[in-house]
């Protein structure tokens, strides 16, 4: 994994990253290693020049789940959801994940 990428592998990192976002906008990228359409969405992701919270739904299913229950936003992969206070205020799937779509998002929610 690119060292851009940060993973998100259990409970207690996920709630450190919402409870970030009550100051800030903070992106998770829900990314499948083997699926094509996500490793054209983690090129993309790429392009960004931040540092990008990461799950991989293949080895942490789990809270790729509880981030679809705590947002109310369903499952895909890949995925990307933008949170603020703790909400989900922004997301995108497959094909839509763009770099620039993602920059706007997190611009709109500062």
């Amino acid at each position: 994994m690119d060292e851009q990428f940060i993973p998100v592998a259990d409970e207690t990192t996920l709630g450190e990253l919402v409870e970030r976002s009550q100051n800030e906008p903070v992106i998770l990228f829900k990314h499948d290693p083997v699926c094509s359409i996500s490793i054209m969405a983690y090129r993309e992701m790429k392009q960004l020049n931040d540092p990008i919270p990461m799950i991989d739904v293949k080895r942490a299913g789990p809270v790729s789940q509880t981030i679809a229950r705590q947002t109310g936003v369903k499952h895909e992969s890949p995925q990307v959801i933008v949170l603020r206070n703790g909400q989900a205020v922004w997301s995108a799937s497959h094909h839509a994940i763009t770099a620039a779509a993602v920059e706007r998002a997190v611009n709109e929610h500062m």
